[in-house]
């Protein structure tokens, strides 16, 4: 690829991966985001989020490439909040919807 995408993209992948050993509270694998997800406001949240990290880059720590990071992480959650129920609806699309959690803490 001209930009180097197909590598940005990978750095991107691992990224994400690890950030899942960092993000969970509580004794139930329960991550915020579920939280949003459970009260119908993830999407919105991360639009939010990924603004904060848009807007932070640049300044905290000059250019950071983890903000950036996180501002892609926070686009692809977005991503995946708003177009959750199409994309289940589209046979080309394999996708699960897990079933909204209980959250104990």
């Amino acid at each position: 690829m001209k930009y180097n995408e197909d590598n940005i993209l990978n750095e991107v992948g691992e990224y994400i991966s690890s950030t899942y050993d960092q993000h969970y509270v509580g004794t139930k694998n329960i991550q915020t985001i579920d939280v949003w997800d459970n009260l119908d406001m993830a999407e919105e949240m991360c639009l939010g989020t990924l603004l904060k990290y848009a807007m932070r880059f640049g300044k905290k720590g000059g250019k950071n490439k983890k903000d950036l990071l996180k501002l892609i992480h926070y686009a692809v959650l977005t991503y995946h909040f708003a177009f959750r129920e199409e994309n289940a609806n589209d046979d080309s699309f394999s996708f699960t919807v897990e079933p909204k959690q209980s959250i104990d803490f």
